[in-house]
């Protein structure tokens, strides 16, 4: 039985350190669940800790999913099989750079619910999920035999709320639905972090990036009669799209790592490494922050992590692996390397344009005001907002309001304008603390009679962290000048999938949103990469599988596509959005990271 003990944790009435991993089951294909637990174990690692994200289990209301990459207990059976030990991380909420911190979208459809607090509807919901997610993890803890010591209640808690009588609740939860083993939160290094997150009765872990005798400090202070342990150990960071990629260099990685782990031995404490194994966020479920304006993640989750995203060893795995053997004086086997092919150019030979298949490929709904995706029951891709304007005006505009993320906008047809919620704040309007209005204006001609208004936004990430969960994704109103327009046609187009419509032959310059096809065949199944860089912005679709988004101002300009899911013949769609070059991709055996683009990019008048 695993016990916390005054100083130490105890496994069985043996002393014992916790030298723990994370990587989510759910950003890694399943196929390769096994190969990377038995990279974490070769690394000296003892522990595999990992997040559980609701939206992964309940992705439509009421309805469950513990198959395929949901079936988080065929993982921790693997990690156990393995020799392994388990920290699960329940939630409900997990942040994670995962969209919407791991809750399902369809939670804002409720306009008025209020999450992360004792409140309801939202703790109806979190009930509901617990009595079916938690039996399952109670019957693979340590009491009975399986590999869980530990599970978190909530997430970095102090970093949002201090309401303990809702930290206490699902405290009970927990327990009331089998969960017997030591229950910890987890937050921030400070007291601030700790006074708002955590409860008086239960283990405290805190989160930091650097030194221990640092990170420490506080802790031992809060809670000063209980074993060190770090819940998080950043050990490298995510990137936004337009930021420049994260990645150490080697001789700093020696040094620095062989630092902080000789910290770590010498005041006896445990800790997690965050990420060993970043993995990615296929489709929709990269995430987003939310500082002065709106930062979407890549769909690369590497993190500069020990293990790269495609379970490649790094320096900084060698490193690590090297000092904890070393002070465990143990020696295990090294898994081999993955192996990766480039299969060359693949042209894309048909194409079908998207507006002029909107019936088909989009549930249509009829609606007096505009509402967001959630509303119409889409998680992720493309709404269009059709509207019809008459009467006698004179040069006026065409706003929108509550615009997420990014929009494109047609008046009778024509193209008039983009309005790009991520786009850079200025120095000047952050100096003054400014902050983007998420709206748009752009002018239209004076017309008498009627005019067509089409609006389609396309959803990124979901806000993941602090106060501005509340994403709803689409827009929210409409005006022509400063009246609201009213009576729309709404058509959501999810992008989980492409739609089973006709394709023609593929001509260059033809207008976006565009799908464009192509086949390539090959007899290997190791990994690769495919090179969008004859792209601006879109997605990618592999057998019919969703690889995520692209965008060409970077850092990413490689997709991740596993070889378990290649076949000897396969189909691979690309959905642009804005403008290509050349019709063709190339699926090359290396990752590629740049530099943001350098173009400037301006906010429509109004911003």
């Amino acid at each position: 039985m695993f016990e916390i003990g005054k100083q130490h944790f105890y496994l069985d009435g043996k002393k014992i350190h916790i030298y723990s991993g994370a990587m989510h089951y759910f950003r890694i294909p399943c196929d390769y669940w096994e190969d990377r637990l038995l990279k974490l174990k070769a690394a000296g690692f003892n522990t595999v800790e990992t997040y559980i994200a609701w939206n992964v289990h309940e992705p439509k209301e009421g309805v469950f999913c513990f198959e395929g990459k949901g079936d988080v207990v065929q993982f921790l059976k693997i990690a156990q099989k393995v020799g392994l030990y388990a920290i699960v991380r329940p939630g409900p909420y997990i942040c994670a750079e995962w969209d919407f911190g791991g809750f399902p979208s369809w939670l804002l459809k409720y306009e008025n619910i209020r999450l992360r607090c004792l409140s309801q509807p939202y703790m109806t919901f979190v009930e509901r999920y617990f009595q079916v997610l938690l039996p399952r993890l109670a019957a693979l803890q340590n009491t009975r035999g399986g590999p869980i010591l530990m599970m978190q209640i909530e997430n970095e808690y102090g970093s949002y709320g201090s309401d303990h009588l809702y930290l206490a609740r699902l405290r009970d939860l927990m327990r009331q639905n089998g969960i017997e083993v030591p229950l910890f939160t987890s937050d921030g290094e400070s007291r601030y972090h700790l006074s708002g997150g955590s409860l008086p009765d239960t283990f405290k872990v805190v989160n930091f990036g650097g030194f221990p005798n640092d990170g420490f400090r506080e802790l031992q202070e809060y809670q000063p009669e209980k074993p060190l342990m770090c819940g998080e150990l950043w050990c490298g960071w995510f990137d936004h799209f337009r930021e420049k990629h994260h990645h150490s260099a080697a001789p700093w990685v020696k040094q620095t790592f062989r630092t902080i782990l000789q910290q770590f031995f010498a005041l006896d404490a445990s800790f997690n490494f965050y990420m060993f194994h970043g993995g990615t966020n296929f489709g929709c479920t990269a995430g987003a922050n939310f500082s002065t304006q709106y930062q979407p993640t890549t769909t690369s989750y590497d993190y500069d992590a020990p293990l790269n995203e495609y379970g490649g060893y790094t320096t900084k795995y060698f490193v690590i692996r090297d000092l904890l053997c070393e002070k465990q004086g143990i020696s295990p086997a090294l898994p081999p390397a993955p192996k990766t092919q480039r299969i060359g150019e693949v042209r894309l030979t048909e194409a079908a344009q998207l507006f002029p298949h909107i019936p088909a490929a989009a549930a249509h709904f009829k609606d007096h005001l505009p509402h967001s995706m959630e509303h119409y029951g889409l998680d992720h891709g493309i709404i269009l907002y059709h509207t019809e304007i008459e009467g006698d005006y004179p040069d006026t505009s065409i706003s929108a309001f509550d615009v997420h993320d990014i929009a494109y906008v047609y008046v009778n047809g024509a193209f008039v304008g983009k309005y790009d919620r991520s786009v850079p704040l200025t120095k000047t309007e952050i100096k003054h603390g400014v902050t983007a209005n998420e709206s748009f204006t752009f002018p239209i001609p004076a017309f008498r009679g009627k005019i067509t208004v089409d609006i389609y936004v396309e959803s990124m990430g979901r806000i993941n962290f602090a106060k501005h969960l509340y994403d709803r994704k689409g827009l929210s109103a409409v005006c022509i000048g400063e009246q609201y327009v009213y009576d729309f046609d709404i058509y959501t187009i999810p992008l989980d999938r492409f739609p089973a419509f006709s394709f023609t032959q593929a001509k260059p310059g033809m207008p976006c949103p565009v799908y464009l096809k192509g086949r390539f065949c090959t007899d290997s199944r190791a990994d690769c990469f495919v090179d969008i860089s004859n792209f601006t912005k879109g997605y990618v679709f592999v057998n019919g599988i969703n690889l995520g988004r692209y965008w060409e101002v970077g850092p990413q300009q490689t997709l991740y596509l596993p070889g378990v899911w290649l076949k000897e013949e396969n189909e691979i769609v690309v959905l642009e959005l804005e403008a290509y070059g050349d019709l063709c991709l190339t699926i090359t055996n290396k990752p590629r990271f740049g530099n943001p683009a350098s173009k400037k990019e301006k906010r429509p008048k109004g911003e």
